[in-house]
């Protein structure tokens, strides 16, 4: 691979090549990263939904105790 670009200019290497991977590969590199985003977000909501479970569990089992010792 490496003597296939040897005689080409740096901008066939940097630049040409590049752009027709984008443009080749464009929409399933968009998918890929939509899809990792979307597992990201969905981890996030999941790890703030179960911290917001442990602080009302947390708070009401503390509360109800406290009323026990009256």
């Amino acid at each position: 691979m490496g003597e296939i670009f040897a005689g080409l200019p740096w901008w066939v290497k940097w630049v040409a090549v590049p752009v027709i991977a984008l443009v080749v590969f464009g929409g399933l590199i968009a998918t890929v990263v939509g899809f990792v985003i979307g597992v990201l977000f969905k981890l996030l909501v999941f790890v703030a939904l179960v911290g917001g479970l442990i602080y009302v569990v947390r708070k009401f089992m503390s509360s109800s105790s406290s009323r026990s010792d009256w």
